[in-house]
């Protein structure tokens, strides 16, 4: 049941992030891809600072305490926050979705696979497979299908 409930939230936090990438690209293509990225982080160290302070339970390392190297993981969020600002007004919300969860998806496995940074090791087997080849088919298919539009709109 806790697994079921841990895929819910975190289905519910991919609708999110497409809900955000569409809001930011339209923000992006209006005020600036990286005024946008500021705001978002600006509004979001707010947020997260109240939750820190408020809710929050005490934990047994601080950000001080913990390895730097897992400080790192702020600076990707960054990259994919400024990434999708410029792709959604250019490629549309699912191209650019679709193609963020296709490397998402070929590092995930590739970390699970090696063991890379600190996680348990899940070998890459003929079923993680087939979900590469299925979300590649995805992407081709929302490609397609832009493309079509594209073609539609132009005529």
């Amino acid at each position: 049941m806790v697994t079921f409930f841990v895929i819910l939230i975190a289905l519910l936090g991919g609708c999110a992030l497409s809900v955000q990438s569409s809001v930011n690209g339209r923000l992006g293509a209006a005020a600036g891809v990286l005024g946008t990225a500021w705001l978002t982080f600006v509004l979001g160290a707010v947020i997260s600072i109240l939750l820190v302070l408020f809710v929050q339970p005490p934990q047994e390392l601080t950000l001080l305490d913990a390895p730097k190297w897992q400080l790192t993981g702020a600076f990707f969020g960054v990259c994919y926050i400024v990434v999708m600002v410029f792709a959604v007004p250019r490629v549309g919300i699912a191209a650019a979705t679709v193609a963020v969860i296709s490397g998402q998806l070929a590092m995930s496995l590739l970390i699970d696979n090696f063991a890379w940074l600190g996680n348990d090791q899940i070998a890459l087997d003929p079923k993680r497979w087939a979900a590469i080849a299925l979300l590649l088919g995805a992407m081709v298919f929302v490609y397609l299908g832009n493309r079509k539009f594209e073609r539609r709109a132009a005529s």
